[in-house]
């Protein structure tokens, strides 16, 4: 059974980011994920990091629409 939670290191190597990179995501809210154990030691849900992702290829979808509109609209 896959596990439910992820370290802040594995959600790095699903991304291909440093850790640096995912501990801003979590600080800018990008990314949701929980503070859990005495030290705070981030753990982030694959449901959240599969939201993220989804949320991160709308925005692609959504650049390259407007890109493309954007081209289109000079060309006329």
């Amino acid at each position: 059974m896959a596990p439910r939670f992820l370290k802040i290191a594995d959600v790095a190597d699903e991304l291909s980011i440093t850790v640096a990179q995912v501990r801003a995501l979590l600080a800018s809210g990008e990314l949701r994920g929980i503070q859990v154990g005495g030290k705070g030691a981030w753990r982030v849900e694959v449901t959240e990091l599969e939201a993220y992702i989804q949320r991160m290829y709308a925005e692609a979808d959504a650049a390259r629409a407007a890109r493309a509109a954007s081209t289109n609209s000079v060309k006329r």
